[in-house]
C-alpha cells in the first residue's frame, strides 16, 4: 500500500511526542507540600495515584489540548485565587472538575469552569439566570469557588478537609473527617483516604510537575472590563475578532447581550506571543540565618490566608456575626473614631482600645477587622515573614497574637527595626542574643494592564519574578497616599506602578477592598 508522504510524517511526529510525553511522565513522591499541608503518601496509595498521573498523559493529542487551556487560563486562574488569599494550589481543582471546559455540564448538573450547581452558585454570588452564567466565566466562577473553599476551611482549618467538602458538601465532609484533621499541618494519605482528594493529588503532580512545561501555543488571553449594556456583536467590532469568537470564549452571555448592572469581563484570544520580562535568578544555596527564598516558603504563602474569617461575613460589620482568627470580632464598614465604633459594637472604649493595641485617639479604619475578645499569647502558626508596609500591630492583628507577645517573642520593640524579609517568631520565644533571621523577599511583577478613558484591559500572562530589595536591604522608595474622593484600588496601583495586592498587603485591608476618603495609604514605589 502507498503512504502519503504527509501522513507517514504525521505518524512518525505523533509516534515522537507520544514517547517523549511517556518519558516524563512524573512519579508520586513519597511527601509533597499541599497549600500549608505536608503529605506523606505511602506505596499503596502512590501506586494508587500514579494510574491517575498516568492517564493524564495516555492520550498525547488530548493532554496537548488540556495544557492549552491551561496556558491560556490558568494565570487568571491563580491571580484570583491569590486575590482571595486561597493557596495558589487549588488551582489544580479546576482542571479536575471541568478539564477547563467552560460550558462543561456533568450529570449532576453542575456547570462551567469549576462545576456549581446553580443553588451553590447563587450562594457564592455568581449570576445564574436567562441572560448570564457567571459559571462560564472564568473570573467570576473562580472568585466564587475561592469564596467557597475558604468558606469550606473556615470550619476546618485545614485546606484538605475544604478540598473535600467541594464535592461532599460542608455537612457530608464533617460527618466524614470529624474533627480528625482540623488544624492539622500533617496529612498521611493511605487506601482509606478519600477518592477526591487522591485525584486532585493526581491532577496537582501531572500538572504541577517540573517536567509539565507550559508549552507556548502563540496564544494569550486578553480580558475587558465592560460595563453593559451591550452586545459581543459591538464588541467583536471594537476589538477587532469575529463575533462567534466572542461567543466561544464568553459562553456566559446567553443571548450575546452584556446587561448593564455591573461590570463584565470580557475575554478573547489573540494570536503571537507577548515579550516576557527575564527573571532575577538568585543563586540557590543552602538556608543559613539571613538567606533564603521567602516567596516559596509555607511561611509567606500562609500569610494570604490571614486573618481567618468565620460566621456570617455577608453581616462582617455587626457585632457578634464573624470570628477573626477563632476570636470573636468586627469589619469596620467605614472610617470612624474608636468611641463611634466601640459604642456601635457594645464595648466599652477603653476595653476595645486594650482588646486591640490601639494608641488612643487612632481611627478606625475601614474593610479592617477588629477584636471583641482578648486576642492570644501565641498565634496558630509558628512564624511570620515580615512584607514591605507591614508594622508590629498590623502583623499582631492579622494573626490575633497580643501586640505585647509578638514584640517579647521576638526581643522587638518598634515599627524602624521591623525589615523586609525578616522571620517572625509567632509561638517560640527568641532567644536572647540571636539575631532575627531575614530572607531575600521576591513578589511577583504586576500584570501588565492597557487602560482606556472607558474600560481596562488586561493582558493575562505568567508575571515574572522580581526582587524588592538591593544590597543594602531596599530598593524603594516609601511614601503615604492620602485617598480622596472617588480614588480606588485599581487607580492608586495604577498611579505609583504596583499592584492592588501589594497596596491590600501594605496596608492591612481587608478582602472587600475597602478605603475611605481621608485614608492615608503606605506605599513602595519600585
Amino acid at each position: 500500500m502507498k503512504i502519503n508522504s504527509t501522513t507517514y510524517l504525521f505518524f512518525i511526529l505523533t509516534l515522537f511526542t507520544s514517547h517523549h510525553l511517556l518519558a516524563q511522565i512524573p512519579q508520586v513522591p513519597a511527601e509533597l507540600e499541599f497549600a500549608d499541608l505536608i503529605v506523606r503518601i505511602n506505596p499503596q496509595a502512590r501506586r494508587e495515584i500514579q494510574l491517575d498521573v498516568d492517564a493524564q498523559y495516555r492520550n498525547p493529542s488530548y493532554f496537548k489540548v488540556k495544557q492549552d487551556r491551561v496556558n491560556l487560563y490558568m494565570p487568571i486562574i491563580e491571580r484570583e485565587l491569590r486575590n482571595s488569599g486561597v493557596p495558589v494550589d487549588l488551582k489544580y481543582l479546576a482542571i479536575q472538575e471541568s478539564g477547563l471546559i467552560g460550558n462543561a455540564v456533568s450529570t449532576s448538573n453542575a456547570v462551567g469552569f469549576w462545576q456549581f450547581k446553580q443553588g451553590t452558585a447563587e450562594e457564592v454570588f455568581l449570576r445564574v439566570d436567562n441572560q448570564v452564567d457567571d459559571r462560564k466565566n472564568i473570573v467570576s466562577s473562580t472568585k466564587g469557588a475561592a469564596l467557597y473553599l475558604k468558606k469550606q476551611n473556615n470550619s476546618f482549618d485545614n485546606w484538605m478537609c475544604a478540598l473535600v467538602s467541594y464535592q461532599m458538601g460542608l455537612g457530608g465532609a464533617k460527618a466524614y473527617f470529624g474533627t480528625q484533621y482540623n488544624g492539622k499541618q500533617v496529612v498521611d494519605v493511605d487506601r482509606n483516604t478519600h477518592w477526591y482528594f487522591k485525584k486532585f493529588l493526581a491532577h496537582k503532580i501531572a500538572f504541577g510537575s517540573s517536567n509539565f512545561t507550559l508549552a507556548g501555543s502563540g496564544h494569550y488571553l486578553v480580558e475587558e472590563r465592560v460595563q453593559g449594556p451591550t452586545t459581543l456583536s459591538a464588541l467583536a467590532k471594537k476589538y477587532g475578532v469575529s463575533e462567534q469568537h466572542l461567543k466561544d470564549y464568553n459562553l456566559w452571555a446567553n443571548n450575546g447581550r452584556i446587561p448593564g448592572d455591573r461590570i463584565y469581563t470580557v475575554i478573547y484570544v489573540k494570536d503571537g506571543s507577548l515579550p516576557v520580562q527575564p527573571a532575577i535568578i538568585t543563586e540557590s544555596r543552602p538556608s543559613t540565618q539571613n538567606s533564603g527564598s521567602a516567596t516559596s516558603s509555607p511561611s509567606y504563602t500562609q500569610a494570604n490566608s490571614y486573618p481567618r474569617i468565620g460566621g456570617n461575613t455577608t453581616k462582617a460589620s455587626l457585632p457578634d456575626q464573624i470570628t477573626v482568627n477563632n476570636l470573636n470580632g468586627v469589619q469596620a464598614a467605614q472610617s470612624t473614631t474608636q468611641r463611634t465604633f466601640s459604642d456601635r459594637v457594645g464595648i466599652k472604649e477603653n476595653k476595645f482600645r486594650r482588646l486591640n493595641d490601639l494608641d488612643k485617639g487612632e481611627r478606625i479604619e475601614a474593610g479592617k477587622y477588629y477584636y471583641t475578645e482578648k486576642k492570644n499569647a501565641s498565634a496558630q502558626v509558628a512564624t511570620h515573614i515580615v512584607r514591605p508596609g507591614e508594622t508590629l500591630w498590623s502583623i499582631s492583628q492579622k494573626y490575633g497574637i497580643k501586640l505585647s507577645a509578638l514584640k517579647s517573642k521576638n526581643r522587638i520593640r518598634k515599627d524602624n527595626e521591623l525589615k523586609a524579609g525578616m522571620v517572625l517568631n509567632l509561638q517560640e520565644h527568641r532567644k536572647r542574643g540571636d539575631e532575627i533571621p531575614r530572607v531575600n523577599l521576591t513578589t511577583p511583577a504586576p500584570t501588565r494592564q492597557v487602560v482606556s478613558s472607558s474600560q481596562t484591559s488586561t493582558v493575562t500572562q505568567p508575571a515574572p519574578v522580581t526582587s524588592t530589595q538591593n544590597s543594602s536591604g531596599a530598593s524603594s522608595s516609601r511614601v503615604t497616599h492620602t485617598v480622596s474622593s472617588g480614588e480606588t484600588l485599581y487607580a492608586i496601583s495604577k498611579k505609583y506602578g504596583v499592584t492592588i495586592n501589594q497596596l491590600k498587603d501594605w496596608n492591612n485591608i481587608g478582602t472587600q477592598n475597602i478605603i475611605s476618603i481621608g485614608q492615608k495609604l503606605v506605599i513602595f514605589r519600585p
